[in-house]
């Protein structure tokens, strides 16, 4: 039903599965005591990988998520073929919505290629899935998060929506989210003016 494979201007995008993506180089990047998962992990709700097991572990959990139509995650690939991280359309169906998510190692921080994630990830979402809107947030105090979605929501004719308190588990916090969203009609409007 999904896509196993999506492709930008510098990315390919790849299933998130074992099959698929290196375990190790998965470690390697995300893993606990590596010089940016401080980072990294600062506004997302996960903490670096203490193991090679846990990595292995949300490959696994991407994978049923995938086999059950309720994720589309995907790890992203720069056009060298470095893994840079992984992105996820997260389908909520009985809303006709998709969330969209990513992370990217530091070094791949500053390139675009969030904005490149999100915009495949709303293609995948408003044509493919013919689903009716396409959220992302980000934490609050996570400027480099904010101006790339900001971008990209100002690219595709989107909206600011609001902030909704409480809203995820981070460390021990719990963090508010700014939400934005693009309307099926608001990204068929912007893909006509073009």
């Amino acid at each position: 039903m999904l896509p196993e494979t999506l492709e930008t201007d510098a990315l390919v995008l790849n299933q998130f599965c074992e099959e698929q993506v290196d375990v190790f180089d998965l470690y390697n990047l995300f893993s606990e005591g590596g010089e940016s998962a401080e980072d990294v992990f600062e506004y997302v709700p996960q903490e670096p990988y203490t193991s090679v097991k846990e990595a292995r572990d949300q490959l696994v959990e991407a994978e049923t998520s995938w086999d059950e139509a309720e994720s589309a995650q995907y790890a992203v690939y720069t056009a060298d073929g470095a893994l840079a991280g992984y992105t996820g359309l997260f389908l909520e169906w009985e809303r006709r919505t998709a969330r969209i998510g990513f992370t990217l190692g530091k070094q791949y921080w500053g390139y675009g290629y969030a904005g490149e994630c999100a915009t495949a990830l709303t293609d995948l979402a408003l044509d493919y899935l013919d689903l009716e809107v396409v959220a992302i947030d980000h934490a609050e105090g996570n400027e480099r998060s904010k101006r790339a979605i900001e971008k990209f929501i100002d690219t595709m004719g989107g909206q600011y929506d609001g902030i909704l308190r409480n809203w995820m588990s981070i460390g021990d916090e719990i963090a508010d989210h700014h939400r934005y969203t693009i309307t099926r009609e608001q990204y068929r409007q912007m893909r006509h003016d073009k």
